[in-house]
């Protein structure tokens, strides 16, 4: 079923650890299995029937615009008259035909509060969810917006065990029975960057280029007791480093990358 509730979708940082292709281009548009990976988060909301996008744009924010203006056209077969009067005719509809996106743009240099500050007069619902462009997950994000709308605080944030930077052996004695990479370590919870927010949140922010929001917005909330935490056990996995993008086209090529709803492969 399609909802309302707006997506929030931070695409504005620079990604200086995985420079090698984020001199080119956002960090969000680092391809997954040939997929922008913003494009594989984007899927997994949708998967869920929220279809109504705002990306807030940074660095190279023209490279996001650029890709998705001309999405129907690079993703379908058309027919085109060499007449200027006349439209190309697309034939077939894409799975995404039915997103609507808003692209923001909010200052190459501004912090996450300032971007989220600069977006409130695009946002349409009361409740909306709100993630990073670098992280996959097969978390239910509609589960953690009933969770939300249950305790009545300003926020939600979910809740995830990181995986580790090493692999893991699973041993019989002195036998080694497999080796496991990246597994997720049972201790110790961080931001796993899927959250809820109501419209109070505007009122943690400012539109200054200096306002953050983990060390200013988040903190404040804590501090304040409007903020609960949605604990996921599952998958999750960020992409900070061209290991972590690497680790993720693996998942992608294995035929089964765990983000990806059987309706949402893309394949």
């Amino acid at each position: 079923m399609k909802k309302t509730n707006d997506v929030v979708i931070l695409c504005g940082g620079k990604g200086t650890r995985l420079s090698e292709e984020t001199v080119a281009k956002p960090k969000p548009m680092v391809e997954i299995g040939g997929k922008p990976i913003l494009w594989h988060i984007m899927k997994h909301y949708a998967s869920f029937g929220y279809h109504r996008f705002i990306l807030v744009l940074g660095y190279r924010g023209e490279y996001i615009k650029n890709y998705f203006y001309n999405y129907r056209m690079l993703s379908s077969d058309f027919t085109l008259v060499m007449h200027p009067e006349k439209a190309p005719q697309i034939h077939g509809v894409s799975d995404e035909s039915h997103w609507e996106i808003t692209f923001v743009d909010t200052g190459v240099d501004t912090l996450k509060g300032g971007r989220i500050k600069r977006i409130e007069k695009y946002v349409k619902s009361d409740v909306f969810h709100l993630t990073y462009g670098d992280g996959l997950s097969n978390v239910n994000v509609e589960q953690i917006e009933q969770f939300h709308n249950k305790h009545g605080k300003v926020g939600t944030v979910t809740g995830v065990h990181p995986p580790s930077r090493f692999g893991e052996m699973l041993l019989d004695n002195d036998t080694v029975l497999q080796f496991e990479e990246k597994p997720q370590l049972r201790s110790g919870i961080i931001n796993g960057g899927f959250f809820v927010f109501d419209r109070r949140l505007f009122n943690y922010v400012t539109p200054d280029e200096k306002c953050d929001f983990e060390f200013g917005a988040l903190q404040r909330l804590a501090s304040e007791g409007e903020l609960k935490v949605y604990k996921y056990e599952g998958f999750w996995q960020c992409m900070d480093t061209a290991r972590d993008r690497d680790y993720l086209n693996k998942l992608w090529g294995s035929g089964n990358p765990p983000w990806a709803m059987p309706e949402n492969s893309g394949r």
